[in-house]
Protein backbone atom coordinates (compact mmCIF):
# COMPACT_ATOMS: atom_id res chain seq x y z
CA UNK A 1 0.00 0.00 0.00
CA UNK A 2 1.39 3.46 -0.96
CA UNK A 3 1.32 6.98 0.16
CA UNK A 4 -0.08 9.10 -1.68
CA UNK A 5 -0.45 13.01 -1.71
CA UNK A 6 -3.44 14.43 -3.39
CA UNK A 7 -3.20 18.33 -4.25
CA UNK A 8 -6.70 19.53 -4.77
CA UNK A 9 -10.17 19.19 -2.67
CA UNK A 10 -12.68 19.61 -5.59
CA UNK A 11 -14.62 16.89 -7.16
CA UNK A 12 -11.46 15.27 -8.74
CA UNK A 13 -9.28 15.23 -5.03
CA UNK A 14 -12.00 14.03 -2.97
CA UNK A 15 -13.26 11.44 -4.90
CA UNK A 16 -9.59 10.29 -5.40
CA UNK A 17 -9.20 10.15 -1.42
CA UNK A 18 -12.19 8.58 -1.21
CA UNK A 19 -11.47 5.37 -3.52
CA UNK A 20 -7.30 5.55 -2.87
CA UNK A 21 -8.41 5.35 1.04
CA UNK A 22 -10.74 3.06 0.42
CA UNK A 23 -8.28 0.32 -1.35
CA UNK A 24 -6.57 0.57 1.59
CA UNK A 25 -3.57 3.50 1.07
CA UNK A 26 -2.48 6.52 3.03
CA UNK A 27 -3.85 9.48 1.59
CA UNK A 28 -3.56 13.31 1.82
CA UNK A 29 -5.24 15.93 0.30
CA UNK A 30 -4.00 19.13 0.67
CA UNK A 31 -6.32 22.15 -0.25
CA UNK A 32 -4.97 26.01 -1.39
CA UNK A 33 -8.10 27.50 0.08
CA UNK A 34 -9.45 27.30 3.97
CA UNK A 35 -12.83 25.70 2.72
CA UNK A 36 -13.99 23.42 -0.08
CA UNK A 37 -15.59 25.70 -3.16
CA UNK A 38 -19.45 25.80 -2.84
CA UNK A 39 -19.91 28.38 -5.22
CA UNK A 40 -20.69 28.78 -8.73
CA UNK A 41 -23.65 27.22 -10.55
CA UNK A 42 -24.74 23.46 -9.89
CA UNK A 43 -23.49 20.69 -11.77
CA UNK A 44 -24.40 17.39 -13.36
CA UNK A 45 -23.53 14.31 -12.83
CA UNK A 46 -23.65 11.88 -15.92
CA UNK A 47 -23.06 9.45 -18.16
CA UNK A 48 -20.70 6.30 -16.93
CA UNK A 49 -20.41 8.62 -13.59
CA UNK A 50 -23.92 7.73 -12.73
CA UNK A 51 -22.60 4.31 -12.36
CA UNK A 52 -19.58 5.27 -10.44
CA UNK A 53 -21.40 7.09 -8.04
CA UNK A 54 -23.59 3.88 -7.31
CA UNK A 55 -19.82 2.00 -7.15
CA UNK A 56 -19.03 4.29 -4.81
CA UNK A 57 -22.09 4.29 -2.89
CA UNK A 58 -23.19 7.82 -2.71
CA UNK A 59 -25.91 7.76 -5.81
CA UNK A 60 -28.75 7.77 -3.34
CA UNK A 61 -26.92 10.73 -1.78
CA UNK A 62 -27.27 12.89 -4.89
CA UNK A 63 -30.59 11.76 -6.33
CA UNK A 64 -32.20 12.73 -2.94
CA UNK A 65 -30.31 16.39 -3.38
CA UNK A 66 -31.21 16.33 -7.30
CA UNK A 67 -32.82 20.12 -8.35
CA UNK A 68 -34.51 20.79 -11.57
CA UNK A 69 -31.95 24.29 -12.28
CA UNK A 70 -34.26 25.37 -14.93
CA UNK A 71 -37.40 24.08 -17.19
CA UNK A 72 -36.77 26.77 -19.97
CA UNK A 73 -33.99 29.18 -20.62
CA UNK A 74 -35.12 32.49 -22.34
CA UNK A 75 -32.91 34.75 -24.30
CA UNK A 76 -34.37 37.88 -23.74
CA UNK A 77 -34.25 41.73 -25.32
CA UNK A 78 -32.79 44.40 -23.61
CA UNK A 79 -36.50 45.46 -21.91
CA UNK A 80 -37.00 41.77 -20.60
CA UNK A 81 -39.24 40.22 -23.33
CA UNK A 82 -38.55 36.88 -24.07
CA UNK A 83 -37.37 36.31 -27.79
CA UNK A 84 -36.10 33.01 -28.14
CA UNK A 85 -35.87 29.79 -26.35
CA UNK A 86 -32.75 27.72 -26.08
CA UNK A 87 -33.73 24.26 -27.18
CA UNK A 88 -32.86 21.32 -24.68
CA UNK A 89 -31.18 18.96 -27.41
CA UNK A 90 -28.48 22.42 -27.99
CA UNK A 91 -26.97 21.97 -24.60
CA UNK A 92 -27.96 18.30 -23.58
CA UNK A 93 -27.25 15.16 -25.47
CA UNK A 94 -27.29 13.13 -22.71
CA UNK A 95 -31.12 13.02 -20.94
CA UNK A 96 -29.91 10.62 -18.15
CA UNK A 97 -28.15 13.19 -16.35
CA UNK A 98 -28.72 14.32 -12.45
CA UNK A 99 -28.16 17.89 -11.53
CA UNK A 100 -27.46 19.33 -8.33
CA UNK A 101 -26.31 22.38 -6.13
CA UNK A 102 -22.45 22.29 -6.14
CA UNK A 103 -22.34 22.27 -1.90
CA UNK A 104 -24.34 19.36 -1.90
CA UNK A 105 -22.02 17.12 -4.00
CA UNK A 106 -18.94 18.68 -2.01
CA UNK A 107 -20.64 18.00 1.33
CA UNK A 108 -22.02 14.33 -0.04
CA UNK A 109 -18.54 13.50 -0.74
CA UNK A 110 -16.56 15.24 2.42
CA UNK A 111 -18.98 12.98 4.16
CA UNK A 112 -17.83 9.86 2.61
CA UNK A 113 -13.91 10.76 3.00
CA UNK A 114 -12.80 7.65 5.18
CA UNK A 115 -11.64 8.71 8.81
CA UNK A 116 -8.03 7.82 7.90
CA UNK A 117 -7.68 10.53 4.92
CA UNK A 118 -5.37 13.50 6.26
CA UNK A 119 -7.78 16.25 4.68
CA UNK A 120 -5.73 19.51 5.08
CA UNK A 121 -7.07 23.22 3.97
CA UNK A 122 -4.90 26.19 4.09
CA UNK A 123 -2.01 24.14 2.55
CA UNK A 124 -0.25 23.97 -1.11
CA UNK A 125 2.90 22.45 -2.72
CA UNK A 126 5.45 25.12 -3.41
CA UNK A 127 8.21 22.40 -5.14
CA UNK A 128 8.16 19.07 -5.82
CA UNK A 129 11.17 16.27 -6.43
CA UNK A 130 10.38 12.64 -8.38
CA UNK A 131 13.80 11.14 -7.68
CA UNK A 132 11.87 8.12 -8.80
CA UNK A 133 11.40 6.28 -5.39
CA UNK A 134 9.77 8.34 -4.07
CA UNK A 135 8.35 12.39 -4.09
CA UNK A 136 9.64 15.02 -2.06
CA UNK A 137 7.45 17.62 -1.26
CA UNK A 138 7.78 20.87 0.29
CA UNK A 139 4.46 23.09 1.03
CA UNK A 140 4.29 26.64 1.21
CA UNK A 141 3.72 26.57 5.16
CA UNK A 142 7.69 25.06 4.98
CA UNK A 143 6.94 21.42 6.06
CA UNK A 144 8.58 18.79 3.91
CA UNK A 145 7.57 14.86 3.80
CA UNK A 146 7.63 12.40 1.09
CA UNK A 147 4.73 10.10 -1.21
CA UNK A 148 4.75 7.38 -3.22
CA UNK A 149 2.84 8.78 -5.27
CA UNK A 150 1.40 12.46 -6.05
CA UNK A 151 -1.83 12.85 -7.55
CA UNK A 152 -2.74 16.57 -9.13
CA UNK A 153 -6.57 17.12 -8.77
CA UNK A 154 -6.06 20.88 -8.66
CA UNK A 155 -7.89 22.18 -11.28
CA UNK A 156 -7.59 24.16 -15.07
CA UNK A 157 -5.08 26.36 -13.04
CA UNK A 158 -2.94 23.04 -11.58
CA UNK A 159 0.38 23.90 -9.78
CA UNK A 160 0.92 20.19 -10.23
CA UNK A 161 0.71 20.28 -13.69
CA UNK A 162 3.15 23.28 -13.76
CA UNK A 163 6.09 21.95 -11.57
CA UNK A 164 6.23 18.63 -13.09
CA UNK A 165 4.95 19.05 -17.08
CA UNK A 166 5.53 23.31 -17.19
CA UNK A 167 4.22 26.42 -17.87
CA UNK A 168 0.07 26.55 -17.90
CA UNK A 169 -0.09 27.90 -21.55
CA UNK A 170 2.29 25.53 -23.18
CA UNK A 171 -1.20 23.19 -22.41
CA UNK A 172 -3.99 25.38 -22.58
CA UNK A 173 -6.16 26.08 -25.88
CA UNK A 174 -8.17 29.63 -25.29
CA UNK A 175 -11.74 29.51 -26.36
CA UNK A 176 -11.66 33.45 -26.13
CA UNK A 177 -14.23 33.83 -23.79
CA UNK A 178 -14.56 34.52 -19.92
CA UNK A 179 -17.36 33.58 -17.12
CA UNK A 180 -18.63 35.05 -14.08
CA UNK A 181 -21.23 33.82 -11.98
CA UNK A 182 -22.32 35.26 -8.30
CA UNK A 183 -24.96 35.29 -6.10
CA UNK A 184 -27.93 38.12 -6.96
CA UNK A 185 -29.67 37.62 -3.91
CA UNK A 186 -32.29 40.24 -5.31
CA UNK A 187 -33.42 37.77 -8.05
CA UNK A 188 -34.41 35.16 -6.08
CA UNK A 189 -38.11 34.15 -6.89
CA UNK A 190 -38.98 30.49 -5.08
CA UNK A 191 -40.76 28.47 -7.86
CA UNK A 192 -39.54 30.38 -10.63
CA UNK A 193 -37.29 27.70 -12.74
CA UNK A 194 -37.33 30.46 -16.21
CA UNK A 195 -33.29 30.85 -16.69
CA UNK A 196 -33.37 34.62 -18.41
CA UNK A 197 -30.49 35.46 -20.94
CA UNK A 198 -30.05 39.20 -22.52
CA UNK A 199 -27.11 39.15 -25.16
CA UNK A 200 -25.12 42.06 -26.29
CA UNK A 201 -22.31 41.54 -29.23
CA UNK A 202 -20.05 39.20 -27.93
CA UNK A 203 -21.52 39.13 -24.28
CA UNK A 204 -24.30 37.83 -22.07
CA UNK A 205 -25.87 38.62 -18.97
CA UNK A 206 -28.30 36.57 -17.58
CA UNK A 207 -30.22 34.65 -14.02
CA UNK A 208 -30.24 31.72 -13.11
CA UNK A 209 -32.93 30.22 -10.48
CA UNK A 210 -32.86 27.21 -8.25
CA UNK A 211 -34.67 26.66 -5.04
CA UNK A 212 -34.82 30.17 -3.24
CA UNK A 213 -31.62 30.99 -4.67
CA UNK A 214 -30.60 33.28 -7.77
CA UNK A 215 -27.38 33.49 -9.71
CA UNK A 216 -26.04 36.07 -12.02
CA UNK A 217 -24.04 34.64 -15.26
CA UNK A 218 -22.22 36.69 -17.21
CA UNK A 219 -19.51 35.64 -20.19
CA UNK A 220 -17.82 37.92 -23.05
CA UNK A 221 -15.50 37.20 -25.33
CA UNK A 222 -11.72 38.57 -25.33
CA UNK A 223 -8.52 38.07 -26.13
CA UNK A 224 -6.46 36.49 -23.30
CA UNK A 225 -6.31 39.05 -19.97
CA UNK A 226 -3.02 39.19 -18.09
CA UNK A 227 -4.50 38.68 -14.47
CA UNK A 228 -3.73 37.42 -11.28
CA UNK A 229 -6.50 34.11 -10.97
CA UNK A 230 -6.28 34.55 -7.42
CA UNK A 231 -6.84 38.02 -7.21
CA UNK A 232 -10.60 38.72 -6.68
CA UNK A 233 -10.77 42.84 -6.67
CA UNK A 234 -8.94 41.69 -10.43
CA UNK A 235 -11.36 39.82 -11.55
CA UNK A 236 -14.44 41.77 -10.40
CA UNK A 237 -12.65 45.02 -11.81
CA UNK A 238 -12.19 43.42 -15.55
CA UNK A 239 -16.18 41.83 -15.13
CA UNK A 240 -17.37 45.46 -14.55
CA UNK A 241 -15.14 46.60 -17.24
CA UNK A 242 -16.45 44.06 -19.68
CA UNK A 243 -19.57 45.55 -18.96
CA UNK A 244 -19.19 49.10 -18.46
CA UNK A 245 -21.83 51.45 -20.03
CA UNK A 246 -24.61 48.83 -20.11
CA UNK A 247 -27.88 49.92 -18.74
CA UNK A 248 -30.40 47.38 -20.53
CA UNK A 249 -32.61 44.98 -18.39
CA UNK A 250 -31.07 43.81 -14.77
CA UNK A 251 -27.34 44.22 -15.87
CA UNK A 252 -26.80 47.11 -13.46
CA UNK A 253 -28.10 44.90 -10.67
CA UNK A 254 -26.20 41.63 -11.30
CA UNK A 255 -22.96 43.77 -11.82
CA UNK A 256 -23.72 45.38 -8.76
CA UNK A 257 -24.50 42.05 -6.90
CA UNK A 258 -21.21 40.20 -8.37
CA UNK A 259 -19.28 43.21 -7.01
CA UNK A 260 -20.92 42.65 -3.51
CA UNK A 261 -20.17 38.57 -3.90
CA UNK A 262 -17.14 37.71 -1.60
CA UNK A 263 -17.31 34.07 -3.56
CA UNK A 264 -17.44 35.23 -7.14
CA UNK A 265 -16.52 32.75 -9.63
CA UNK A 266 -14.30 34.13 -12.22
CA UNK A 267 -12.51 32.43 -14.99
CA UNK A 268 -11.37 32.08 -18.47
CA UNK A 269 -13.00 29.15 -21.07
CA UNK A 270 -9.63 27.25 -21.66
CA UNK A 271 -9.22 23.63 -22.78
CA UNK A 272 -6.25 21.77 -21.63
CA UNK A 273 -4.37 19.23 -23.67
CA UNK A 274 -1.57 16.96 -22.93
CA UNK A 275 0.06 14.45 -24.59
CA UNK A 276 0.15 12.38 -21.01
CA UNK A 277 -1.36 12.31 -18.21
CA UNK A 278 1.42 11.32 -16.06
CA UNK A 279 5.05 11.40 -15.62
CA UNK A 280 7.13 9.65 -12.97
CA UNK A 281 5.47 9.02 -9.68
CA UNK A 282 3.26 12.20 -10.74
CA UNK A 283 -0.75 11.85 -12.09
CA UNK A 284 -2.89 14.30 -12.94
CA UNK A 285 -7.17 14.16 -13.06
CA UNK A 286 -9.69 15.69 -13.36
CA UNK A 287 -9.54 19.55 -14.97
CA UNK A 288 -5.85 18.87 -14.19
CA UNK A 289 -5.87 17.07 -16.57
CA UNK A 290 -8.72 17.53 -19.37
CA UNK A 291 -9.99 20.59 -18.66
CA UNK A 292 -13.03 20.73 -21.20
CA UNK A 293 -14.34 24.44 -19.56
CA UNK A 294 -18.07 24.60 -17.85
CA UNK A 295 -19.33 24.82 -21.53
CA UNK A 296 -19.39 21.35 -21.71
CA UNK A 297 -21.24 20.60 -18.59
CA UNK A 298 -19.21 17.60 -17.94
CA UNK A 299 -16.49 18.28 -15.71
CA UNK A 300 -18.15 16.70 -12.51
CA UNK A 301 -18.57 13.53 -14.45
CA UNK A 302 -15.05 13.73 -15.90
CA UNK A 303 -13.60 14.13 -12.54
CA UNK A 304 -15.47 11.15 -11.08
CA UNK A 305 -15.34 8.97 -13.26
CA UNK A 306 -11.34 9.55 -13.35
CA UNK A 307 -10.78 9.48 -9.99
CA UNK A 308 -12.47 5.78 -10.21
CA UNK A 309 -10.63 4.57 -13.29
CA UNK A 310 -7.28 5.33 -11.46
CA UNK A 311 -7.88 4.07 -8.11
CA UNK A 312 -8.95 1.09 -10.24
CA UNK A 313 -5.79 0.52 -12.39
CA UNK A 314 -3.65 0.95 -9.36
CA UNK A 315 -5.30 -1.70 -7.38
CA UNK A 316 -4.92 -3.93 -11.06
CA UNK A 317 -1.60 -3.22 -10.89
CA UNK A 318 0.11 -2.89 -8.04
CA UNK A 319 3.81 -1.29 -7.58
CA UNK A 320 3.73 -1.11 -11.77
CA UNK A 321 2.83 2.84 -11.72
CA UNK A 322 3.67 3.23 -15.25
CA UNK A 323 1.05 0.40 -16.40
CA UNK A 324 -1.33 1.61 -14.11
CA UNK A 325 -0.86 5.49 -15.45
CA UNK A 326 -1.28 3.79 -19.05
CA UNK A 327 -4.22 1.84 -18.43
CA UNK A 328 -6.05 4.77 -16.57
CA UNK A 329 -5.63 6.83 -19.95
CA UNK A 330 -6.54 4.86 -21.97
CA UNK A 331 -9.95 4.22 -20.64
CA UNK A 332 -10.22 7.98 -19.56
CA UNK A 333 -9.09 10.01 -22.99
CA UNK A 334 -12.11 9.24 -24.98
CA UNK A 335 -14.67 10.54 -22.09
CA UNK A 336 -12.45 13.61 -22.09
CA UNK A 337 -11.94 14.11 -25.82
CA UNK A 338 -15.55 13.61 -26.28
CA UNK A 339 -16.37 16.55 -23.66
CA UNK A 340 -13.85 18.71 -25.25
CA UNK A 341 -15.70 18.30 -28.49
CA UNK A 342 -18.84 19.21 -27.34
CA UNK A 343 -17.70 22.19 -25.07
CA UNK A 344 -15.59 23.72 -28.28
CA UNK A 345 -19.21 25.05 -30.32
CA UNK A 346 -20.60 26.70 -27.19
CA UNK A 347 -19.85 30.31 -27.21
CA UNK A 348 -21.13 30.85 -30.93
CA UNK A 349 -24.69 29.30 -29.18
CA UNK A 350 -24.65 31.34 -25.65
CA UNK A 351 -22.35 34.59 -26.86
CA UNK A 352 -22.10 35.29 -30.81
CA UNK A 353 -20.24 38.06 -31.94
CA UNK A 354 -22.57 40.15 -33.23
CA UNK A 355 -25.96 41.69 -33.09
CA UNK A 356 -26.44 39.97 -36.84
CA UNK A 357 -24.95 36.27 -35.64
CA UNK A 358 -27.43 37.03 -31.91
CA UNK A 359 -30.37 37.78 -34.60
CA UNK A 360 -29.33 34.43 -36.71
CA UNK A 361 -29.61 32.22 -33.60
CA UNK A 362 -32.64 33.83 -32.27
CA UNK A 363 -33.96 32.76 -35.47
CA UNK A 364 -33.10 28.95 -35.66
CA UNK A 365 -34.15 28.63 -31.99
CA UNK A 366 -37.60 30.06 -32.74
CA UNK A 367 -37.85 27.54 -35.78
CA UNK A 368 -36.52 24.66 -33.68
CA UNK A 369 -39.34 25.28 -31.08
CA UNK A 370 -41.39 21.99 -30.43
CA UNK A 371 -44.86 22.90 -31.71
Amino acid sequence: MMKILVSGAGAAGLCAGINLARAGHTVEIVERANHLRVNGSPIDVRGEALETARSMGILDAVLEHRITMTEQTMFVDSSGVAVAPLVTQEINDTPDDIELPREDLMTILRHALPEQVDLRFEESIATLADDGDRVAITFASGRDAAYDLVVGADGVHSAVRRLVFGPEQDFTEHLGVYVAIGDAPGQAAPGERVTEILNLPGRFAGVARYRDKALGVFEFRSDPIDYDYHDLNAQKRILTEAFAGVEDWKVPELIKAAQDDPNLYFDVLTQIHLPNWHRGRVVLIGDAAHCATPMAGRGTALALLGAWTLAEELTRHGDDLTTAFVAYEQRQRPHAAAAQEFGRGGADLVVPATWEAIEARNTRLRAAQPL
